[in-house]
């Protein structure tokens, strides 16, 4: 008795990988995480051109009135103050921080707690009363005679008193900034420029900080946009900045959502252009650890226009 045996046939070896069928991974929740993405960012959209609560009239009218733009250009003259101000503090009390010497280490080191420790509107409000405190602010020997005095109020005005209160506050937190990106620099560069016998300040100017820079840069921009955004508390002392005109404003008409969002265009605006200039100043500072940079957005705008246009 027999039986047939059937045989399969061998599969056939691909010897070009040419001949393979490649099949793509398929990443289900990352699809539908992007379209229920989208679908928000379509309604959020849908909402802004369809509600008439927006009121886009009014927007267009304030936007660029005289009154803002003023109150932009104070918003601008107390950040630009507070910033510069408050770095060269800084800087001073980070290398305080640093130093041997335990009586300038402790001060500095008081100051930074203290000041981190008060909330910004706090210090405002308390220089904006020091008058309570001293009504005359005088010059002479400790301790001693006076050779003169002025009245407080007459010395320190309310921008006065705004531009201490930042940037005492500013000047806590660049000093932490400096001394971490002073940290980051190799100790044997200094021991380096010390056995060629470079003075310590120059060792400072021109070998540890050109470096710091590179790690002081990114915190330091996104200190800067912090205070330009934190000069709204500001309107605690009636100054004329962007979000206290605009307060201003709406308590007179009533329109609180379009003024709103004037004031909330011209921040994206502000913290946008300073991102921008974050971006290219590090691009700078980084020539000498990255050698090839890769290319700016113009740059890949300007090579994709040239590659189309050819």
């Amino acid at each position: 008795m027999s039986s047939d045996t059937i045989t399969e046939p061998a599969p056939r070896l691909v010897e070009d990988p040419a001949e393979l069928k490649v099949v793509p991974t398929r990443h289900y929740a990352r699809w539908a995480a992007g379209a229920a993405v989208i679908v928000l960012i379509a309604q959020f959209v849908h909402g802004l051109a369809t509600n008439p609560v927006w009121e886009w009239n009014v927007f267009r009218d304030y936007v660029l009135s005289e009154t803002i733009v003023q109150a932009v250009w104070v918003t601008l003259q107390l950040t630009a103050y507070a910033t510069v101000l408050g770095f060269l503090l800084g800087t001073v009390i980070a290398f305080m921080r640093l130093s041997r010497s335990p009586l300038l280490s402790t001060v500095a080191w008081a100051y930074i707690w203290i000041f981190r420790s008060i909330p910004m509107i706090v210090q405002l409000v308390f220089w904006f009363n020091l008058s309570a405190l001293y009504k005359e602010l005088g010059l002479g020997i400790p301790f001693g005679p006076v050779f003169f005095s002025v009245d407080s109020n007459t010395l320190i005005g309310t921008i006065g008193a705004a531009v201490i209160g930042l940037t005492l506050h500013q000047a806590a937190y660049a000093a932490e900034i400096v001394r971490g990106g002073v940290l980051a620099v190799d100790d044997g560069q200094l021991e380096a420029a010390a056995a060629l016998g470079i003075p310590r300040l120059r060792q400072i100017r021109r070998i540890v900080l050109p470096q710091a820079m590179r790690a002081i840069l990114p915190t330091a921009g996104n200190e800067i946009i912090g205070l330009l955004k934190g000069t709204s508390v500001v309107y605690v002392m009636s100054i004329g900045e962007l979000f206290y005109q605009v307060q201003v404003i709406y308590g007179r008409n009533g329109r609180v959502i379009p003024l709103l969002l004037v004031a909330t265009a011209w921040y994206v605006v502000l913290t946008s252009l300073l991102s921008v200039a974050q971006y290219y100043v590090e691009r700078r500072y980084a020539r000498g650890a990255d050698r090839t940079p890769p290319p700016t957005p113009f740059q890949r705008a300007r090579r994709f226009v040239t590659k189309e246009s050819s």
